[in-house]
């Protein structure tokens, strides 16, 4: 038992800790506060607490529980909501009402409820088992079988293994290791700050669907990719995180509000409930973990919780599924980092961030990736991080950080987001290094057209802001018939292909396909614009009524689709095909 020397904010300094280790989890003061060792110097241990420290002083007594922060894994992790410790913030509200009280402990997860364990045919009495090897499954959820591993570190023979109703606590089996028993339940822990094991990493090949038309056509990530998503307050970087949640193929979803604000995450505590998975029109939630840590929290658990976040992750791509994790946003947690390393008095860094700024934040992005899992399954972890950079300045020390690491960057813009403008990614200084990878599952897929039409699409972009520049100075009159044409075809691309609404029923996701058609549709027209405007002026083609169909293409529904660009593609090209016999 320690003695509570000083309290400094988050930072409890205590001594007589001898026997103590770093990372050990402690017990700190009479309201047995939740801390974490962080240094130690002789019997004295420096503890970031992940609790409000108000009323602690110093004489208090620590205790240490010799083990490092971990998360509990089971069934019952699906649809929960979780703070940045792993504690169930509905049951909290339960046992102490809206706000959370000192000190107060529950379980992670139910251990009470049974669950229909259903055991692994293939194993036999006796059979060699490892880590990571899958004993059976339950299905959590309609949509998500939970399957039931080896915890880290056991391996031997395995006996008594067999279906039932267990809860969490129950032993379904008993691994024989040379005499050593160990019972195994479908309950596991494992320490957060530690990454998981797996075979081997995989190239990505595949992307992360996002329904969003300018990240899969124009800046993709791939399942197992990492993003950055930096932007000043009001660019909309919370509204993307919330669309990638909702619509993004990925098979299970972590959501880390990581030092946001309140009424933020209260819309996505209230919102994702009700929402529907487009793929199996069953409830979000079912495959979504939640992770609220909002800003009038306690500072340090903002440092836990996306470690709490990526840890969940890496146990469901264990199982062999697609994980994508949201954490919003990487700038708050960078902060607390910034305050504790402050009150423990380290050398600052640029900015006053520490020096580990950099290694902290390769190491939770470099948790991603897509593998080869210890059991022989093939699972991903995608990483999307939003960056919250003051005044929008990215060559702050958080922004810059991160873009080392991560491959795709979705720039937002604050004037795209005042001309509202949504989803305001710039899309002149956005990238993707996926492209590469992803380019022969596109063709498979979809087609080569499509890669074609990005690439014709990005160059008439590109063009029409040379060209912007060029007005400004001698007005769009001045420029000849063919340049104005790449004007139009490059205001059609922003208005109707990379303008899409969050909150518009039909327009909030597109399919690849329909993607694919929505810009084709568009770049047919612009061919026969660049045909017909030998002849005919580029006003009377601007003028032209059956362009109308392409501002119509948002509002068509999926099934709808294709017949609507079949009939607009044949509307344009009898309008173009009357335009020039009206000009002979």
């Amino acid at each position: 038992m320690g003695i509570i020397e000083k309290v400094s904010g988050p930072i409890v300094i205590a001594n007589k800790m001898l026997g103590a280790k770093m990372y050990d989890v402690v017990k700190v003061g009479d309201s047995k506060l939740v801390g974490e060792i962080i240094q130690l110097h002789e019997d004295k241990a420096i503890i970031q607490v992940y609790e409000d420290t108000a009323g602690i002083r110093p004489g208090e007594g620590v205790s240490t529980t010799a083990l490092p922060l971990s998360v509990s894994l089971g069934p019952g992790l699906i649809a929960n909501i979780y703070d940045g410790i792993q504690r169930p913030l509905e049951e909290i509200e339960k046992e102490s009402g809206a706000y959370i009280s000192k000190g107060i402990s529950l379980n992670s997860l139910d251990q009470k409820k049974k669950w229909d364990f259903v055991a692994n045919k293939d194993l036999k009495q006796n059979a060699e088992v490892d880590e990571g090897t899958i004993l059976g499954y339950v299905q959590e959820t309609e949509i998500i079988k939970h399957y039931i591993m080896v915890p880290p570190g056991i391996h031997g023979k395995i006996s008594g293994l067999k279906s039932g109703r267990h809860t969490i606590k129950d032993a379904i089996a008993v691994i024989n290791d040379g005499g050593r028993k160990t019972e195994v339940r479908m309950m596991q822990t494992r320490a957060v700050r530690k990454a998981g094991k797996y075979k081997n990493k995989i190239m990505v090949d595949e992307p992360l669907v996002t329904g969003q038309r300018v990240v899969d056509t124009f800046f993709p990530i791939a399942k197992g990719g990492t993003a950055a998503v930096p932007g000043a307050f009001g660019t909309g970087k919370t509204v993307i995180q919330h669309q990638l949640a909702k619509w993004s193929d990925a098979q299970i979803i972590i959501y880390i509000g990581c030092g946001e604000r309140g009424n933020e995450m209260t819309e996505v505590l209230t919102e994702f409930p009700e929402l529907k998975d487009p793929k199996t029109g069953k409830p979000l939630m079912e495959r979504t973990i939640l992770i609220a840590n909002t800003s009038n929290m306690p500072v340090a658990a903002r440092e836990a919780s996306v470690y709490t976040g990526i840890t969940i992750a890496e146990y469901f791509r264990d199982m062999g599924y697609d994980v994508a994790v949201m954490a919003d946003s990487t700038s708050r947690w960078a902060e607390a980092m910034r305050e504790v390393s402050a009150r423990l008095e380290e050398m600052p860094g640029e900015e006053g961030y520490p020096a580990y700024l950099p290694k902290r934040l390769a190491e939770f992005y470099e948790r991603g990736g897509k593998v080869e899992t210890i059991n022989g399954k093939q699972g991903s972890i995608t990483i999307i991080g939003a960056v919250s950079p003051p005044g929008g300045d990215i060559s702050e020390p958080v922004s810059q950080g991160t873009l080392r690491i991560t491959k795709t960057f979705w720039a937002l813009d604050a004037a795209l987001a005042s001309s509202r403008h949504f989803p305001s990614i710039n899309w002149l200084s956005s990238y993707s290094l996926y492209e590469g990878n992803l380019k022969n599952w596109y063709i498979k897929n979809i087609g080569r057209e499509f890669i074609e039409n990005r690439d014709e699409a990005m160059r008439i972009l590109q063009r029409e802001a040379e060209l912007k520049n060029i007005v400004q100075l001698v007005g769009a009159d001045a420029l000849p018939d063919p340049e104005r044409i790449i004007l139009e075809i490059g205001r059609m691309i922003r208005e109707n292909f990379l303008f899409q609404s969050a909150y518009d029923d039909i327009d909030t996701f597109s399919s690849l396909s329909k993607q694919h058609m929505m810009l084709d549709l568009i770049l047919h027209f612009n061919m026969l614009a660049e045909s017909a405007v030998k002849e005919v002026s580029a006003e009377k083609i601007v003028q032209l009524e059956a362009k109308k169909e392409i501002s119509k293409m948002r509002e068509i529904r999926e099934k709808d689709f294709a017949a609507f660009a079949e009939n607009a593609k044949k509307s344009i090209e009898n309008g173009f095909s009357d335009l020039l016999k009206a000009n002979q």
